[in-house]
């Protein structure tokens, strides 16, 4: 499983493709920290720019809002936790549909 819940929401473990042809959700693979999700964007790894976009990226997936994801680790890797702050049962259901 790429995620895992918490008091305020989800971890999840992603693997971020910058400079992706294709945008969006790419499915589920593997990490360096075990299963993840993958996620292309069209972004640069430059000054942010595809940890912003990656967070994005899976707000719109999840129809949450931008603000209620964050990068927690790996800012500067590929290999990222990223949390998504609402109700876990909410949540369970829209990642097991991804």
């Amino acid at each position: 499983m790429f995620w895992c819940p918490r008091p305020d929401g989800v971890n999840l473990t992603v693997k971020v493709q910058p400079k992706s042809r294709r945008p969006g959700i790419q499915g589920r693979s593997s990490s360096s920290r075990g299963p993840c999700l993958r996620i292309g964007v069209s972004e640069a790894a430059e000054d942010g720019r595809a940890n912003r976009a990656a967070c994005t990226v899976l707000a719109q997936a999840l129809d949450m809002p931008a603000s209620a994801v964050t990068v927690t680790l790996g800012q500067t890797s590929r290999d990222k936790i990223l949390h998504v702050a609402g109700d876990v049962s909410l949540l369970k259901a829209r990642l097991e549909a991804l």
